[in-house]
């Protein structure tokens, strides 16, 4: 290999080491990519262990050229977002993020939407908030404010839409709301209101004042921590052994904003340079709100370069800046301090519930011979009648118990009737391609409710989707066998093992939860037959009767007065809508 490297060229741009299963295991970039290769392989970075491992597990190495090196920053950071390779530094929160978007219509819509790879467009975005709650408290002052905006205030309140230029001038007063420029707003406002009682149009001008009084409370609770009314973003890193996490705060127009903290993997504890200018990379890779400056708290290296990638997205002037002394140093100092301090919770956080760790968790481990605790467990079971209403059911389990955030149903979609194999398999490739596009997180077990043969069918699922690194088992149900991908045998374990024991009722669980999901389909079809039996209930009133009551079932429990009364359905058609709901 070593010989090899004098093939790649000594141009700008990214280098791939990748595993004996063509793995990508680290992305890197350089202003020579053979110079950079070739230090890899040299006795004074061999000296590092981490290093040392790294290169033990390269068997081939790729390499991509671009123009210069200001281009490589930017695509490195997308790919390691994109590959999450093994052995680099990214941003490993599995959730999308909430943005405020503001979209590109005649009469723009103001949303929260989520996102985890924003891609810019014609839209406005403002985010990435790391706060949700802080998020909600923003929207509903800004409905609060210009009501005009929300949609459901519309319907309510007001027979027909402002203007378009009216509007558009609301908008306009709302992106200078979110930039942090809310002295700027109340003046429009005042300036308007003003204006208003001038030309006696008081209604106009009292609901300026209430816009006004809303803003006041708002700035006198705001807090102004920058006296010269700059944007601002202060950056910091903490890393523990491995454990990272970056903290932002957010300053626009004087005023704190938002504070974002991201966990990061890190390789290297003491490389904080490179920690820090990879976060930089990969979140400002993803957002669409700059600032002019961003404070840091060290002299981050090539400072230059990153000056000019921002710059660049940006399309006006970012400084990097380490200050020394003042407002600004303290600032960064309240940043570090409060990295530093989070990151100690979550190294507690992580020390307890590790020295806890359920014993089922560890009896299942050691009984199914898997390099990580099985702490994230994913199970599936496929539910029908002959071949009818076919579904599939998964259940996910966080440390012993159930987290029904993740639980998940799936409509079987194949034709080919009472074929539990294949169904089993479309469920697993559907389940497990979605995660992966969205660059999700996988577990680290797969549970299959059934035998060797649903399996089978899982397994050859999960290695089209190269995913063959996530241990899967089946569960038989009544003899309670274990069964394992690379053998013909039954795992033995211990019947009274915690481990088997956890198995068994999440095995329960994801069979349970599957049969209820068959079941309401199949009950939810019957009810439907039965009402479009009734003469004179077609598509349009059986649409009317579900709007009204949400379900099938809840008509049950109606009388024919009281859905004559709300939906005005012809008497008589209702008593037989009562009359065949009973049966």
């Amino acid at each position: 290999m070593i010989n090899k490297i004098g093939e790649i060229p000594t141009k700008p741009g990214i280098y791939f080491f990748k595993d004996a299963k063509n793995q990508i295991i680290y992305i890197g970039k350089a202003k020579s990519i053979r110079k950079r290769v070739r230090s890899y392989f040299s006795s004074t970075h061999l000296k590092d262990p981490k290093t040392k491992i790294l290169v033990k597990n390269i068997s081939k190495i790729d390499y991509l050229v671009v123009r210069s090196e200001t281009e490589a920053l930017l695509t490195e950071a997308n790919l390691i977002k994109q590959h999450k390779p093994r052995y680099n530094v990214y941003l490993k929160d599995d959730k999308t993020f909430p943005y405020i978007k503001i979209t590109n219509d005649d009469y723009p819509k103001i949303e929260i939407i989520r996102s985890k790879n924003l891609q810019k467009d014609k839209h406005i975005y403002f985010g990435p908030y790391s706060d949700a709650k802080y998020l909600r408290k923003v929207m509903k002052l800004i409905n609060r404010i210009f009501p005009e905006t929300n949609e459901n205030y519309r319907k309510l309140k007001i027979a027909s839409r402002p203007s378009k230029d009216v509007y558009l001038s609301i908008v306009k007063k709302i992106i200078l709301f979110l930039k942090g420029r809310s002295n700027e707003v109340r003046d429009k406002i005042y300036s308007q209101m003003k204006l208003a009682s001038e030309n006696m149009m008081y209604e106009d001008a009292a609901k300026y004042r209430d816009q006004l009084d809303v803003i006041n409370n708002f700035i006198i609770n705001e807090k102004k921590i920058s006296h010269d009314f700059k944007d601002r973003d202060i950056i910091c890193v903490s890393s523990i052994t491995g454990l990272g996490l970056a903290m932002l705060i957010r300053i626009r127009n004087g005023h704190l904003i938002g504070t974002n903290k991201f966990n990061m993997k890190i390789n290297n504890d003491k490389d904080i340079n490179g920690n820090t200018k990879i976060f930089i990379q990969q979140y400002y890779s993803n957002t669409t709100d700059f600032p002019t400056e961003v404070l840091l708290d060290i002299d981050v290296d090539k400072k230059d370069k990153l000056e000019t990638w921002l710059t660049d997205i940006k399309k006006s002037n970012i400084k990097i800046l380490n200050p020394k002394r003042g407002e600004k140093k303290e600032l960064v100092k309240m940043c570090r301090n409060n990295c530093d301090l989070h990151l100690n919770e979550i190294v507690i956080k992580n020390k307890t519930s590790t020295d806890y760790l359920s014993k089922k968790i560890k009896s299942l481990k050691n009984a199914l011979n898997i390099d990580t605790y099985p702490r994230r467990i994913e199970a599936f079971d496929i539910s029908h009648i002959s071949g009818n209403f076919q579904v599939g059911g998964m259940v996910s389990y966080k440390d012993g118990v159930p987290y029904k955030k993740d639980y998940r149903k799936f409509r079987i979609k194949h034709k080919k009737g009472n074929n539990d194999y294949l169904s089993i398999s479309e469920v697993i490739f559907r389940r497990y391609s979605r995660i992966k596009n969205n660059k999700g997180v996988f577990p680290d077990l797969i549970l299959i409710d059934g035998g060797k043969g649903q399996l089978s069918s899982a397994k050859k699922s999960l290695d089209s989707l190269n995913l063959h690194f996530i241990p899967v088992i089946a569960l038989a149900k009544k003899i309670e066998e274990v069964f394992t991908p690379n053998s013909n045998n039954t795992l033995s374990i211990s019947k009274i093992s915690p481990g088997l024991l956890l198995l068994r009722e999440i095995r329960d669980e994801v069979h349970r939860f599957s049969v209820k999901y068959h079941r309401s389909l199949r009950n939810k079809n019957l009810l439907q037959s039965k009402l479009f039996k009734i003469k004179g209930i077609g598509e349009n009133r059986f649409k009317d009767l579900i709007n009204t009551y949400g379900s099938l079932s809840n008509i049950k429990n109606k009388t024919e007065i009281e859905i004559f009364r709300d939906t005005k359905i012809p008497i008589d058609i209702c008593r037989a809508i009562v009359e065949e709901m009973k049966d």
